[in-house]
């Protein structure tokens, strides 16, 4: 769907559509006028769990991806806070530009929904700006650079903190909006630091982003194509299996069998989280935080035996991969391919579980486990500059991105009125029962709360309690791994990851000799942006990241 014809389809429903509509509005019917404000004591706690059940059905596991119609509904049920807090047409007159993600029509599509209600409520209007993934950082570091921050609100990663945060762009958090939102909910590796700069809370979690091991059940077992009994639990066994479905027939789809799907083309710098996928359980070591850069100096690890390790475990696989995989970002890998059938094995954002059910385009809902990334039976020390053989993997979850938030710039500050729209409007998609709902279809955004984990909840809304499980326990798992790869939030860091994009497809389409060189031109190319940007200010800010 074109952003322009998002008028065109509001409203416009098909009968099995106009059926469920009925249904919510049944349900919201039976909850008393809950949309009405806030009920008095025990009354308002059942209402609120009234509500949660509500909107786990709309559109219902099993009844094919949510509409926009279903996003407006969602949004409309879950206003019950925002009424506490502002009086019907308080924001009347108000204009705000949101800049936010189109990608596979989530994001902003969603928040469209979420707060056309929310206009309707406070009077308030918002004009958006729509981008690609490819196109984010480019469009931020431009607005940061030139002085042009043309929007009100922003939809944007924790990664990004130190140059939006760090410069003096945004507007710190009211008390009120912290209360409305529950922040004690978020999954504690989301908390502070995380979404604060100089002890100022600046961000409302959307999202709780790391990536997770997908994996096709039909392909292992007894008598599987790939002749294994489990999934693979390290990457020397997930290259085995790729090597051995080589040529076989994908047993659901019919067509060619693949292993794992890497993706080979950039993304605007969020490909890179790719290839720390395989790096992380390489080069994480469990008493070492720092795995990116060295923190007495910011020297890169980029270029040391295991990020080399995890660039040759790619271009060793290439060969196995679908055809033109060179062109297939990460987008192509799990929407067009391993969702779609192609493929048995991904790393991926919580998207890949939250779509395996509840999207008209996944084939691979019945057929697909979950766990954390795979492990390694060797990890590279950097203090002793040596490998270490393990007799047990090395796990290292990675906690790419830190998760989407909702940020207000200080374009607002001046302007009271205007400011508490703003927070207002951010705090309704940050809210903690329309989480639930993100968390548990096609969103663009994974778990991030502590309540996003009540397996009840999602059993009684349609799902089987086994793929909850196993979905939301890789999660769950990854969070709280004691060895996680935590992103550093330093300014600059999509600077870095976007160059490294650009010398590993430079690598995989073979104008470097090796991985060694393809990994040596990434570090070269960092040790430049590091001294652009100030290589003691970068240190201070790296260590602090990593609580030196």
């Amino acid at each position: 769907m074109k952003v322009g014809l998002y008028n065109m389809v509001t409203g416009n429903m098909s009968r099995r559509r106009m059926l469920q509509g009925a249904t919510s509005l049944g349900a919201i019917s039976a909850l008393g006028g809950l949309t009405g404000g806030l009920l008095p004591g025990a009354a308002q706690a059942e209402s609120h769990m009234d509500v949660r059940a509500a909107i786990l059905k709309i559109p219902g596991v099993g009844n094919g991806s949510p509409t926009d119609a279903d996003w407006q509904k969602v949004g409309e049920m879950t206003l019950a806070a925002t009424k506490a807090n502002v009086a019907e047409g308080e924001f009347a007159g108000v204009e705000l530009t949101f800049l936010g993600l189109n990608n596979q029509n989530l994001h902003n599509f969603l928040f469209r929904g979420f707060l056309k209600p929310w206009e309707a409520y406070t009077g308030a209007k918002i004009n958006w700006i729509d981008l690609a993934q490819a196109d984010y950082n480019p469009r931020l570091q431009q607005a940061i650079a030139t002085g042009t921050v043309d929007f009100d609100i922003i939809e944007m990663g924790a990664p990004f903190e130190g140059d939006t945060a760090g410069r003096g762009l945004l507007d710190e958090m009211p008390d009120w909006v912290k209360a409305q939102i529950e922040m004690d909910d978020y999954v504690d590796y989301l908390k502070a630091p995380v979404g604060t700069w100089d002890g100022k809370t600046y961000r409302i979690t959307v999202d709780g982003d790391c990536h997770t091991f997908a994996y096709r059940t039909d392909y292992f077992g007894e008598g599987s194509i790939s002749g294994m009994a489990e999934a693979p639990k390290t990457w020397a066994e997930v290259q085995a299996v790729s090597k051995a479905v080589k040529g076989q027939t994908d047993p659901l789809t019919g067509g060619d069998a693949y292993g794992f799907l890497d993706p080979l083309k950039g993304w605007g710098g969020f490909g890179f989280y790719f290839l720390e996928d395989r790096a992380t359980a390489y080069a994480k070591h469990p008493d070492n935080p720092a795995w990116l850069f060295d923190p007495e100096n910011m020297k890169p690890y980029v270029n040391n035996p295991a990020f080399v390790q995890a660039i040759q475990d790619v271009m060793d696989t290439m060969p196995d991969l679908p055809p033109d995989q060179i062109n297939a970002d990460p987008g192509t890998t799990a929407f067009q391919q391993f969702l779609a059938g192609t493929g048995s094995m991904i790393c991926w954002w919580g998207d890949v579980g939250s779509n395996a059910r509840t999207s008209d385009s996944s084939v691979v809902g019945d057929v697909v486990g979950f766990s954390i990334n795979p492990g390694a039976d060797k990890v590279y020390n950097n203090v002793t500059g040596a490998w270490e053989e393990l007799s047990e993997p090395n796990y290292a979850p990675n906690m790419a991105y830190l998760g989407w938030g909702i940020y207000v710039t200080n374009r607002v500050s001046g302007d009271e009125k205007k400011r508490k729209a703003a927070w207002s409007a951010a705090a309704h998609l940050g809210g903690k029962d329309i989480s639930l709902w993100t968390a548990a279809y096609p969103s663009g955004f994974q778990p991030y709360r502590n309540s996003n984990f009540n397996y009840d909840e999602w059993e009684a809304a349609g799902y089987d309690r086994a793929f909850v499980e196993d979905y939301l326990g890789s999660n769950a798992d990854s969070y709280n791994h004691p060895n996680a790869a935590i992103e550093p939030r330093i300014p600059g860091i999509f600077q870095y990851y976007s160059v490294a994009e650009d010398e590993l497809a430079k690598g995989f389409a073979g104008q470097y000799g090796s991985a060694q060189e393809t990994a040596d031109a990434i570090a070269a190319a960092w040790e430049k942006i590091t001294d652009q940007i100030g290589r003691d200010s970068q240190l201070a800010l790296y260590r602090a990241s990593l609580g030196m």
